[in-house]
């Protein structure tokens, strides 16, 4: 079979090295941003304000920092006219999808964990989250032990049900598991009355409760789960790439842009209802600030 001059080039972009019954792809992300002419961002349509959709275009804190780093990306490349686009992904997709060189990055809601870096790569870390629960205004919740024989929904391939497993496993709790297609499907299961709490990211579920039809039904409760970093998803084994990322990430850090940008999604009226989250930074966030890296948990 005849390959084409694009197929030629596209294979040279992955490079397979057999180690044993494994696989690890040595991938040159710029490679392939240069000979497609457009770089491909992956992000949440449902995780408000980290990324989401508003007046029909991707918006919110994450895709604004990639924005500069697609910026960055242009100037190393000598590209101006490179295009961005962008592609709405799943939490279950995201890591395939980055793997197949779908997506070049991912930017939106995606904890920098130990098991992910097993598959890919992160950036530095953007972002803190703290994981609680969101519940209906009088439905008696207040801490895990009280959803024992109570349902719980989650997000299915997020990290949050990990922790109302772990939780559920050390109260000696028995709770019922539902799992949401997205962001949006979860809260509405919590909002339908099928399940008693939602378990999330403390940013994700100010930004569900703030554009909900009913804003003042619902409160964030419970202990801090976990304390979980944020970073863009990157392939694994590009080291030039994840420079290029990291560089761009740590300019927004050291200029004190990531603070204005802050303020921005959680501390001001944000698209598309102009309504203002008034989320203060956690103290996880304000160490990240001192100290950025790329270190999962």
């Amino acid at each position: 079979m005849k390959l084409s001059s694009k197929s030629i080039i596209a294979s040279s972009l992955f490079t397979c090295i057999s180690l044993g019954a494994s696989q690890v792809y040595a991938v040159d992300t710029l490679a392939k941003i240069k000979s497609s002419g457009k770089i491909i961002i992956g992000f949440s349509d449902t995780s408000m304000p980290i990324s989401y959709i508003a007046n029909g275009k991707a918006d919110g804190y994450a895709i604004d920092i990639c924005r500069h780093v697609a910026s960055d990306v242009k100037r190393q490349l000598n590209m101006p006219n490179l295009r961005i686009e962008y592609l709405a992904v799943t939490p279950s997709q995201r890591i395939p999808d980055i793997k197949s060189g779908r997506i070049d990055m991912a930017c939106e809601s995606i904890t920098n964990s130990y098991k992910r870096q097993q598959e890919v790569a992160f950036s530095t870390n953007f972002y803190y989250t703290e994981v609680r629960m969101a519940v209906k205004k009088g439905a008696n919740i207040h801490n895990i032990s009280d959803l024992d024989h109570k349902a719980v929904v989650t997000t299915a391939g997020t990290t949050s049900d990990q922790y109302v497993k772990r939780n559920e496993r050390g109260k000696n709790i028995d709770v019922i598991n539902l799992y949401g297609r997205d962001m949006d499907d979860s809260f509405a299961i919590l909002a339908n009355g099928k399940a008693e709490a939602f378990v999330m990211d403390d940013n994700i579920l100010a930004g569900l409760i703030a554009k909900s039809s009913n804003p003042g039904a619902y409160a964030i409760v419970g202990p801090v789960l976990s304390a979980e970093p944020y970073g863009i998803m990157l392939p694994k084994g590009d080291s030039k790439f994840k420079e290029v990322v990291d560089g761009s990430v740590n300019g927004l850090w050291k200029s004190g842009e990531m603070r204005n940008l802050y303020k921005k999604w959680f501390q001001s009226p944000i698209p598309p209802k102009n309504i203002n989250l008034d989320l203060d930074p956690s103290r996880s966030y304000l160490n990240l600030q001192r100290r950025p890296t790329d270190a999962g948990i």
